[in-house]
């Protein structure tokens, strides 16, 4: 009985730290901005104007880095989060920490569970595996213009995705840190579906200009499972809804997409999320790198990430039969 007792409470815990997650993903960016602007018009209307103002002092902090958090991203409730899935990160080769790396992580999913719970938080071993780096997820930078949500978002040690952001972390703090960009981003997100594997990476290549400038290697890294976690509500191409969809994203940089979950219409599926990290492709660093150079490392790029699914996809639970699909 005590033993049933303890399963149902881990159960709950688990369901708790991931339903938690969700909701701040879906829900904390626009409860900030409703709360900061209805204090304005309270008796308490002093408080959100020092924060406006320390908001304007501190407007570049996002793109110098941030200022993580170790305690926020050590919270004993993440090691629920992994557990609900379960999460499991997975090294193919090592990563030098006398050198810096951009890992593009692919595919985006509806949220991004694997990139966020391997390489953000602290409860998939990456420290461990990869000993002397510090990693980074770089996320939508319009996220850190919302009040008082960038503070956590900074907290948690997240970073914008723009290139001064990007390049502060890989030339400034000097060797030993790995960037981590969903590269696929929200156009991504809209193909995401069970039973498919599609990737978004064909016009991508600023990432790989990215890395020319600043001699950081390439990664490629698989979520196996990522797209197994939600359905989601696809419209066809051409559809009123899709265009809406399509013009949202194109505005905003945010995909908004209609997705059921497993339980309470919220939660994912509890399949396992294994994110395998692949062997670096090494990159010269350039000042002022060609189309011809951007094209034969985005190239390589592409073969390595190809090689990477296909050499892993069924230990991680796919047929061999299964392709991925570049889109």
């Amino acid at each position: 009985m005590l033993s049933m007792r303890k399963s149902q409470r881990k159960d709950f815990l688990e369901a708790f730290s991931v339903l938690q997650w969700i909701l701040t993903f879906l829900f904390l960016g626009l409860t900030c901005i409703i709360l900061t602007v209805a204090l304005m018009f309270t008796s308490l209307w002093l408080l959100p104007t020092l924060y406006f103002i320390w908001l304007l002092i501190d407007w570049q902090t996002p793109e110098k880095g941030g200022r993580r958090k170790a305690s926020v991203r050590r919270w004993k409730i993440w090691e629920h989060y992994r557990d609900y899935f379960p999460l499991k990160l997975v090294k193919t080769a090592e990563l030098n920490p006398n050198k810096n790396y951009i890992l593009g992580c692919h595919p985006h999913g509806i949220m991004s569970i694997g990139a966020f719970g391997c390489f953000n938080i602290e409860c998939c071993g990456f420290s461990e595996a990869f000993p002397g780096m510090r990693v980074t997820l770089a996320i939508l930078a319009g996220l850190f213009r919302i009040p008082i949500f960038r503070d956590y978002l900074m907290a948690a040690g997240l970073c914008p995705v723009s290139k001064a952001s990007l390049g502060h972390l890989l030339s400034r703090r000097g060797p030993g840190n790995a960037v981590v960009i969903v590269i696929g981003g929200a156009a991504e997100s809209l193909a995401s579906r069970p039973g498919v594997q599609t990737v978004v990476v064909k016009q991508r290549k600023g990432f790989v200009r990215l890395a020319l400038e600043f001699g950081a290697d390439l990664v490629p890294v698989y979520s196996f499972g990522e797209t197994e976690l939600f359905r989601q509500v696809a419209f066809s191409e051409g559809s009123l809804a899709r265009r809406l969809q399509d013009l949202f994203r194109k505005v905003s940089g945010f995909a908004p997409c209609l997705f059921i979950g497993h339980r309470w219409a919220l939660l994912p599926s509890r399949t396992p999320v294994t994110t395998v990290v692949g062997r670096p492709i090494p990159v010269p660093q350039r000042v002022a790198p060609t189309d011809e150079e951007v094209e034969r490392y985005h190239q390589l790029y592409v073969d390595g990430l190809s090689n990477l699914f296909h050499e892993h996809k069924v230990s991680c639970g796919l047929p061999e039969s299964h392709e991925l699909c570049f889109m």
